[in-house]
């Protein structure tokens, strides 16, 4: 039932979860036109909000960008961001309402929210406007916005709308030289965990080409680390909470010194803005397999090439848990570290 022409529902968002959802879906069908406000104070946000929160903190334009995803369906909703500094007084309120108005730049008729004490504010800011208050009890999704970032966004997973969950999955990358078991982890770990994962792009890339070393050139692999970013993207929108990671830029770094001695600024960049949750660096100790892409197996190359690659992500400032042992132990030894991360 149409009970007004436009509607407004506002909130910073932080995060946005079903029931924030579930309140934009009823309000869009009772107006013509709904107006969907997110308001920020960064100072106030970081220092405040996000002060002891157990999630990250989120940029405005990140809840915004979600709720661009959610309404893009829905031509009669539409998406407004406003800075709303926070003193702690109703003149906040008094100049939020001013910028609202604003951006809308329309009458508003109805006003949406899930809190009942909201009236006296609304009654005073939209005078000519009606107050309705959409699942006060929450009842169709018993959560909020506090609950996840005092508790974690994992423990609330299922109350966290597709396009928001990535933002939250944790990222494991794993690491070490060739023929380290690095493959055979990243599947088993991402089968035990019901999620997806992030295959090496170096040895799909060469297997598409048919050969590895006698053909290698530098421009290999900034490529290679460009397609195993996109192909990250790609998953971390499938994932179940976690995503395990095969290898990333400053191991393609550490391949493109040991194949063709060359040193890549573009490599250290692509390794700059990346971002994981949990390195896990494997030891060479188990049996090196020849695939036809790799070419060092003698153990003391081995150990050699090692080294080199710890020192390249010591130099990164990169801290990481060491994987040793046989599969069973390896396999062990990972689980308990992402268990603790996930926890």
């Amino acid at each position: 039932m149409t009970i007004g022409k436009v509607g407004m529902y506002g909130g910073k968002f932080v995060p946005v979860h079903l029931g924030h959802v579930y309140a934009m879906i009823k309000a869009s069908t009772m107006v013509e036109e709904l107006h969907v406000i997110v308001s920020y104070d960064t100072e106030h946000e970081k220092n405040e909000i996000f002060k002891n929160s157990k999630v990250p903190n989120i940029p405005y334009k990140m809840r915004v960008r979600w709720w661009s995803q959610l309404t893009k369906d829905l031509p009669h909703v539409h998406v407004h961001v406003i800075e709303e500094i926070q003193t702690g007084h109703f003149s906040d309120w008094e100049k939020g309402a001013e910028a609202i108005k604003k951006a809308i730049s329309k009458e508003i008729d109805v006003v949406f929210s899930s809190e009942n004490r909201y009236s006296d504010y609304f009654n005073v800011l939209y005078p000519n406007a009606k107050h309705v208050v959409i699942d006060a009890d929450r009842e169709k999704y018993p959560i909020s916005a506090t609950a996840i970032r005092t508790e974690g966004a994992i423990k609330h997973w299922e109350m966290l709308p597709k396009v928001v969950q990535p933002f939250f999955v944790k990222k494991v990358v794993i690491v070490g030289t060739e023929s380290c078991g690095k493959s055979t982890l990243v599947q088993n770990l991402a089968a035990l965990y019901n999620t997806t994962y992030v295959e090496e792009i170096g040895r799909i890339y060469y297997e598409r080409l048919g050969d590895c070393e006698t053909i290698t050139l530098p421009t290999d692999f900034p490529e290679i680390a460009i397609e195993h970013k996109y192909r990250e993207k790609q998953q971390l929108e499938k994932a179940n909470k976690v995503l395990f990671v095969d290898t990333e830029a400053t191991v393609t770094q550490y391949f493109s010194m040991l194949y063709v001695n060359e040193h890549q600024s573009v490599l250290d960049q692509l390794a700059s803005i990346q971002d994981y949750d949990l390195w896990l660096f494997l030891e060479p100790d188990v049996e090196w397999v020849d695939d036809g892409t790799r070419s060092f197996g003698e153990q003391s190359v081995r150990e050699a090439n090692n080294a080199a690659l710890k020192r390249l992500l010591l130099e990164q400032g990169i801290a990481y848990e060491i994987i040793k042992g046989d599969y069973e132990e390896r396999l062990s030894r990972a689980i308990v570290l992402v268990d603790k991360l996930l926890t």
